[in-house]
């Protein structure tokens, strides 16, 4: 069976052409292929299927086997991977996810331009990187999932921490949570309380398709991530386990970000983490609406759209190698 390990700024995975192959037992395969010592090595596995409702599908494993809904650092490369692969000559191109179908735009480039493999081209065209219509951002509690702890509401939670700090949102959410299309009485978990070895973390959870919270810290370099990833990952309010994001505001248009990927662990790079985060700031009042977002493996610039209530990712897709397992 032939392969094609590709990554977006350091998030890999290995990727299988499913309408070719018939692949049993997938979640074993993932396990198999992910493992850096005894496998290929990659954050999971993806096969790209045929679609009925879209140009192509994108079925994702994690390392461990269970499966996702959506990445945009994955679903980047499946853009690259049925252009380049001459599975279409489109270069607006439709994916099918678990999260719902995606749209991609893509940047194509003569093959000599690009980074990464060069034995594979479309007529000597490849794909270099990919805006992602990664969507609405799902902000309500019970579709995140995420389990609000009792007598939880966003409000009431940024009332009390200006009334104890004097410390208020630098935006309209402060004053007024309407001015961000957040009725007064829909329950949002802005700001929300996590307990952690006795420490209070406050999160914004946001979905993108999979779950996230995002945690605002001083600095991101030193922070101790393995020791609080599968704490925050596990934690009960969290349903389905979740994805968390660590992230240190460096200005208004620029953060940085770490991630602690559920079923994965640490990786270098989460578009759907990083999309997540950049509706998590504006809510928070810490950045402008569209911003880059520095990752242990790159940059994404992450825009949303607050008139279409969409969120926009573009990053570039890399060709590691080809093989055959």
């Amino acid at each position: 069976m032939k392969f094609t390990k590709m990554h977006g700024i350091g998030n890999d995975y290995v990727y299988i052409n499913a309408i070719k192959y018939d692949i049993q037992n997938p979640s074993q395969l993932a396990v198999t292929v992910s493992d850096r010592h005894f496998g290929i090595g990659s954050d999971g596995l993806i096969l790209i299927k045929a679609s009925d409702k879209a140009d192509f599908m994108m079925d994702m494993y994690n390392a461990d086997g269970s499966q996702s809904e959506m990445c945009g650092n994955g679903i980047r490369c499946v853009g690259k991977y049925v252009y380049d692969h001459g599975l279409t000559d489109k270069k607006i191109v439709t994916i099918e996810t678990l999260a719902g179908i995606k749209t991609l735009n893509l940047t194509v480039k003569p093959v000599e331009e690009v980074e990464g493999y060069k034995a594979v081209s479309n007529n000597g065209m490849v794909v270099a990187e990919a805006t992602v219509n990664m969507g609405a951002p799902i902000l309500e509690p019970e579709k995140v999932p995420v389990i609000l702890p009792d007598g939880y509401n966003a409000r009431k939670v940024l009332e009390v921490i200006k009334e104890n700090t004097g410390i208020g949102l630098e935006s309209p959410v402060d004053s007024n949570l309407d001015g961000i299309s957040i009725d007064k009485n829909e329950k949002v978990a802005i700001r929300m309380p996590v307990v952690i070895n006795d420490t209070i973390y406050y999160g914004t959870c946001v979905s993108m398709g999979n779950p996230h919270v995002i945690v605002f810290v001083d600095e991101t370099d030193d922070f101790p991530l393995e020791k609080y990833g599968p704490s925050f990952e596990n934690y009960r309010n969290f349903p389905e386990r979740i994805n968390t994001e660590f992230v240190q505001v460096i200005d208004r248009k620029h953060v940085k970000m770490r991630v602690w990927e559920r079923g994965t662990g640490e990786t270098l790079a989460c578009g759907t983490g990083a999309s997540a985060t950049g509706v998590a700031c504006i809510l928070n009042g810490k950045t402008d609406d569209e911003i880059t977002v520095s990752l242990l493996g790159g940059d994404l610039k992450i825009k949303w759209d607050r008139e279409q209530n969409l969120v926009f990712m573009t990053g570039p897709a890399t060709t590691v190698f080809e093989g055959e397992i």
